[in-house]
This record gives structure tokens, sequence and C-alpha cells, in this order.
């Protein structure tokens, strides 16, 4: 199973670190979990089943190839349970349903949600997380109003 390359040992330490937390929290690794024997920072795709809100695996912006599979009951339960977390980069909903595809992205309090594909943004799309997840928006328009400072002038046009 491939994956991409990490950017640096300490971020490949960083998810190999994880994984192994997640195996002893109690979660079940279901494919991947181990760096990949090549030069380079390369780590396998990762899948984890059995995982619960309180685990480091569902807790932690890994940033890296690893997804936690968490079950739920109802699309209300996932939306609450998902905003409830601290992080609010991104989030996927995988559904045949545009009803539930739209209340779930509609619901998650994320910079980006992904329906039924998993890719980076749009460049005219601004992006950025919400909560602890960033400050501020990336990208686009929306992405340039850090980098600007907003003046007023107000001027009598006659004395």
């Amino acid at each position: 199973m491939e994956s991409g390359p990490q950017i640096s040992q300490a971020q490949l330490d960083k998810i190999m670190g994880l994984v192994e937390i997640g195996v002893n929290e109690g979660a079940t690794l279901r494919a991947g979990g181990k760096r990949i024997d090549r030069p380079g920072f390369y780590h396998e795709s990762t899948v984890f089943t059995d995982v619960t809100d309180d685990m480091t695996i569902a807790t932690e912006e890994i940033f890296g190839p690893v997804v936690s599979i968490l079950k739920f009951k109802t699309i209300d339960e996932a939306i609450q349970r998902a905003n409830a977390h601290r992080y609010g980069l991104a989030g996927g909903v995988v559904t045949q349903s545009l009803d539930k595809a739209l209340k779930v992205s509609n619901g998650i309090r994320a910079g980006l949600v992904h329906v039924n594909c998993w890719t980076g943004p749009l460049l005219p799309t601004p992006f950025g997380g919400f909560r602890e997840s960033g400050i501020g928006r990336e990208l686009g328009q929306k992405g340039l109003d850090g980098y600007l400072e907003h003046s007023s002038i107000l001027i009598k046009t006659s004395l």
C-alpha cells in the first residue's frame, strides 16, 4: 500500500507515533501502519476502525495518510460529534444522497468539506480551518485579506 512522502523525519516520526498510540488505545489497524522502506519519508496509507471520540487518533490533526473511521447512528449525531472537536480544517462525506451530503456539509464547521472525493481546494476557492485549525483563509480573494491594512479617510470638502 503506497502513499506520498512526508515533509520531514520529524513528521514521519509523529505519524508513526500516532499510529502506535491508536493501536495502544484499542483502535483496530485495518490497513497500513508502517513506514515504507525506500529513500525519503514515506508512510503507508493507514486505516483504523473501532475508533472512539476520546482516542488520540480521533482528536489530533495527524497531517499524514491516516484515516480513522467512527460509527454513528444519526446524521445529527455525526455533525454534533464532528463539531465537538477542537479542530475544523477539513471533513469528508461519502454518500449517494445529495440531501444527506448537503445537510452534513452545511452542518459541519470545517474550512473544506469533501463529498465523495478527497482532493485539494480549487485555486480561486478560499481555504482555511475553523477553531484551532488556523486563522484566516488562503487562496482566492479572501486569501489576500491577511496582507491588507485598511484605513479610513474622512475629508470635509467645504469649510
